[in-house]
């Protein structure tokens, strides 16, 4: 972590200007410098029980790659609904309204590197069943994803819950088996 005296932007000749321009513009830099934003992300099951999540490595160090859940920064003005609804059309092009999400079902607060730089995030996390033709686009992708993300996937919850590839968030299979058979209506805080 950095301060913001010796962090990105300090005499570095723009660079934190480029990290952000490259993150988005919904990435600020922190009073403690670290890269923050707000997201929206959804948890969306077929009529299988099986989750979609893309694939995704870091631009910078292609050898660290993981699975995630879709979703994404919150826009000024939007609600964490409005994103992830948006967020869903956008990286997939599934339709979904509001009114067919639950939630939020899961609350997270994650830190993590992403083009060399330590980002957070404080993402709600959204249930949604999609039984429609899974017939993915990448028209809505933004440059960082389409640098970024290589693959959407429906994954079995035991493969999922057996695969070594990292998974976010952590215990994901786990955490969607307890949606099963619907949401309580508690927003439940994940640690990892």
């Amino acid at each position: 972590m950095t301060s913001a005296a010796t962090g990105p932007g300090a005499d570095d000749g723009g660079a934190a200007s480029a990290a952000v321009d490259r993150l988005g513009p919904e990435w600020q830099l922190g009073p403690d410098g670290v890269r923050f934003r707000r997201a929206a992300r959804v948890v969306l099951l077929d009529a299988d029980d099986r989750v979609l999540l893309l694939h995704g490595c870091d631009a910078d160090q292609r050898e660290r790659s993981w699975w995630f859940t879709i979703g994404g920064g919150i826009d000024e003005g939007e609600t964490a609904l409005q994103a992830a609804v948006r967020e869903l059309r956008e990286e997939t092009g599934l339709i979904v309204t509001a009114d067919d999400l639950a939630g939020p079902v899961f609350a997270r607060s994650a830190e993590f590197d992403f083009f060399r730089e330590t980002c957070r995030q404080d993402e709600l996390f959204y249930l949604a069943r999609y039984t429609g033709p899974s017939s993915f686009t990448r028209e809505g992708w933004t440059q960082i994803e389409v640098d970024t993300i290589d693959e959407l996937r429906w994954w079995d919850l035991d493969d999922l819950a057996a695969t070594d590839e990292q998974v976010f968030p952590v215990g994901l299979a786990d955490h969607v088996r307890g949606l099963l058979v619907g949401w309580d209506g508690v927003t439940r805080t994940l640690t990892a």
